[in-house]
């Protein structure tokens, strides 16, 4: 988005500082400063730039905007500053962050085309590139990238909306505390949205699943009436919800209750197949994925891409070449084959990819390394040890678990039978796995991101 000082001081109610004495040329010449780009990193602010110095509980990023516009020429602040520099913009707010997302939501405001919304407490990174993947049969698909889904990284994705060559967007928003999703809805003004899921996920900050559907819902307040929304079917406390939302709702799934049901589920070793019915139609459809939550994410990205009048066929042609999610799968150097779906972990996604080691034909043993999953609240002890539990009734030869919480794990699911290990140093379990690991061997890793198993991975698979 390109943007003039003048335009963002309306669109944000801000007003410029250091003007005093300044002729009129002066300042029409600040006024007509452009800006192409959000900069929240004070050490790589450049000409183009505004900068939004946010105040965290810890640093309060206003002592960057000296060194800043040196490099830059633009930057909300919420005070009044010791000096200002010649020739830049210095834009007052009552608040940083909520000036942040008025420019999201002013640059919202001047997109027309198609926007999708995509929340929940797991599966939002995947179902999102499921659908762009999906939609991107016929479409230019502008969506968000990476982790830029917050409070502070919504309005940085709507920023460049309007200049991207695009035929719809694909949003995700992620929500952390009370209030949170009435400001996304607020700024992205969705005109579809889908709820992934109601997990254990965040009950850290929610308490209640209850309570974190209530927030996730109100994806659709700011929706006209034409609005959309998808549900999960196989989520108990969404499926309730038939019925009682103010806009179309269309569920998808597996269960009987999806208008968009997958059937007859068949897994061989890198790939997913299923039957996708839909009213009296139905389309064959591949991913190359494993686990059957990823069917059911699949499942929403091809219900919307025909909702958007994409051909059933192209949009599971799409679908089959997928290539978004940071599941991999491969074999190490040393012989034993390595499942790497450490990017997140819920109870609910642990448990599927479990299902998937469990069903998996192998020439050695099948082990599961798993770890810590975060934001689960107060019963996260009671979480790992469900999973524990669910472990003893696998043909799951050797069981691995690092990290603190993961203990829980292990020790529901030692019976005897598995042979288990636990380890609170990363150093110690890839010791462990390098000494222990043999030709034909299929190791599953699995643990929420903050655990960093991708370091294990790449550390087992050194050749020394």
């Amino acid at each position: 988005m390109n943007i003039s000082v003048g335009e963002i001081c309306k669109a944000v109610d801000g007003s410029l500082l250091g003007l005093d004495g300044k002729e009129e040329s002066q300042v029409a010449a600040i006024n007509s400063i452009m800006v192409d780009h959000i900069c929240m990193d004070s050490r790589t602010a450049c000409d183009g730039d505004i900068f939004v110095p946010l105040v965290g509980t810890q640093i309060d990023a206003h002592k960057f905007i000296d060194d800043v516009m040196d490099k830059a020429k633009v930057s909300f602040t919420d005070r009044e500053l010791p000096s200002y520099k010649p020739g830049r913009a210095y834009i007052k707010v009552d608040n940083t962050l909520k000036a942040l997302q008025r420019l999201g939501y002013y640059v919202r405001t001047l997109y027309t085309k198609p926007v999708i919304a995509v929340t929940g407490s797991v599966g939002k990174t995947t179902t999102r590139e499921m659908i762009t993947t999906a939609l991107s049969a016929g479409n230019k698909v502008y969506h968000t990238e990476g982790n830029f889904n917050s409070e502070s990284g919504t309005p940085i994705t709507l920023f460049g909306m309007v200049d991207a060559p695009s035929d719809l967007a694909v949003l995700e928003l992620g929500i952390n505390d009370f209030g949170d999703m009435d400001v996304l809805a607020e700024i992205s003004r969705p005109d579809a949205a889908v709820v992934t899921n109601i997990g254990d996920a965040h009950q850290e900050f929610f308490k209640t699943r209850e309570n974190t559907r209530t927030e996730k819902l109100k994806v659709i307040s700011r929706m006209g009436d034409k609005g959309i929304i998808f549900l999960n079917g196989d989520d108990p406390l969404l499926a309730e919800m038939k019925g009682k939302l103010p806009v179309e709702t269309v569920f998808y799934g597996t269960s009987e209750i999806a208008d968009y049901r997958a059937v007859n589920i068949t897994h061989d070793d890198t790939s997913t197949s299923y039957v996708l019915k839909y009213g009296d139609n139905e389309v064959s459809v591949k991913i190359p994925l494993l686990g059957d939550h990823n069917v059911v994410d699949s499942t929403v990205a091809m219900a919307i891409a025909i909702t958007m009048g994409i051909e059933p066929e192209k949009a599971a042609a799409e679908l089959e070449n997928f290539k978004g999610i940071r599941q991999r799968r491969f074999k190490a150097d040393q012989g034993f084959e390595i499942i790497d779906d450490a990017y997140n972990a819920s109870p609910a996604s642990m448990e599927a990819m479990l299902l998937v080691l469990n069903s998996m034909s192998t020439g050695g043993r099948k082990v599961a390394v798993l770890g810590d999953m975060f934001e689960l609240g107060d019963e996260s002890a009671s979480h790992h040890r469900k999973v524990g539990q669910f472990i003893k009734n696998l043909s799951i030869d050797i069981l691995v678990t690092i990290g603190e919480l993961s203990k829980n794990i292990s020790d529901a699911a030692e019976d005897g039978r598995i042979e288990t290990h636990h380890f609170t140093n990363k150093d110690d379990a890839v010791t462990y796995l390098k000494n222990n690991l043999f030709d034909g061997d299929t190791v599953l890793f699995k643990a929420s991101n903050g655990m960093h198993f991708g370091d294990i991975v790449k550390e087992l698979c050194k050749n020394e």
